[in-house]
């Protein structure tokens, strides 16, 4: 197996920031991780796993091993579970998932990175979770280097969290992932645009296929590509904040959205705290907030890890003093 010696990131993180990494490896196998752990090379360097980099801001170089996360492979073990390897696109196999008649995540279509990295954060979109699908995954454990299996239960999921984040961060390393999906046909249009979208495309019983196509337009419609201007999505967290500061809020704001969470609690969009804070479409030179979605920060070009984080530090401040809100990110972030 090559060990590559002070390696750019550039193509390894979808902000596009050029950073590099002493050593770099990549794993296309438990057998490979085992390698690289049982290496004395390696022994005393921090070490970054690194699947489809689309959840990290690189804000400096990397001075210990990158190891990038290769598993690929898909496996159908019947009665509707899918087995999918870490490496694998995200988007790529919610889209093989519809060709070959399944459904139950076509919400979830065209989220950035890959399957290994999707329930470290429990991702989610248009009123569908990646725990809503979930059954088991695999895990490598570091430092005993056997694998392991967590139950839907075991990964403690929550609003982008899991144990993978918390309690067992830098634990363990995602070698696999086994969903239970569908094939009624049944589809969830409810929350966001996509209603709208079908009753545009005139479509009254919408397949799942169409419902993957609607959520496709709406966040290509909002979203930047990152292959055209770097970014990884949704920067920050809608917050979730006890009923009552959300209403002595609403006096003030009386058309700011929400979405309850329970009778204590209400999820406020972290987007519109943001634009109505005056921060949408703002540019610093190389970087910024993006023009259509506010949630988005951007590298126009040649923009520093730094600056971003600076930007996003920035932007939590203003949000706090203005609604007294503490913006937490999605994304993470490596100084």
């Amino acid at each position: 197996m090559q060990i590559l010696e002070n390696h750019s990131l550039k193509n390894y993180n979808t902000f596009g920031l050029e950073a590099k990494a002493s050593h770099f490896a990549i794993a296309k196998n438990v057998g490979d991780l085992r390698a690289i752990y049982a290496d004395k090379r390696f022994k005393s360097l921090d070490k970054m796993i690194l699947g489809g980099g689309s959840n990290i801001l690189l804000c400096k170089d990397f001075e210990g091993l990158v190891i990038y996360v290769d598993f690929m492979g898909l496996e159908d073990l019947g009665d509707r579970k899918i087995k999918v390897q870490a490496g694998e696109n995200w988007h790529e196999f919610v889209l093989w998932t519809l060709e070959h008649g399944f459904n139950g995540i076509e919400n979830l279509s065209l989220i950035p990175g890959n399957v290994g990295t999707a329930p470290m954060q429990n991702i989610g979109a248009y009123g569908v979770e990646l725990k809503d699908v979930f059954l088991e995954l695999e895990a490598y454990h570091i430092a005993s280097g056997q694998m392991k299996v967590f139950t839907n239960k075991d990964c403690e999921f929550g609003y982008r969290e899991s144990v993978f984040k918390n309690i067992y961060k830098g634990n363990y390393i995602i070698c696999s992932v086994t969903f239970q999906l569908k094939s009624d046909g049944v589809v969830n249009t409810s929350y966001g645009a996509i209603k709208e979208i079908l009753l545009q495309n005139s479509i009254s019983h919408p397949s799942p296929k169409e419902v993957s196509e609607a959520v496709i337009s709406i966040r290509q419609s909002k979203l930047p590509d990152p292959k055209e201007i770097g970014n990884s999505g949704s920067f920050f967290k809608n917050p979730v904040i006890p009923t009552a500061q959300f209403e002595a809020l609403k006096k003030q704001y009386t058309e700011i959205p929400s979405y309850p969470v329970n009778g204590e609690a209400v999820k406020v969009p972290a987007g519109w705290l943001i634009e109505k804070a005056g921060w949408k479409g703002k540019r610093f030179g190389d970087y910024g907030v993006h023009e259509k979605q506010a949630l988005v920060l951007v590298n126009y070009g040649q923009a520093k890890g730094e600056d971003i984080h600076q930007l996003a530090k920035d932007i939590q401040s203003s949000i706090m003093e203005i609604f007294g809100i503490q913006l937490q990110t999605e994304v993470n972030i490596i100084v």
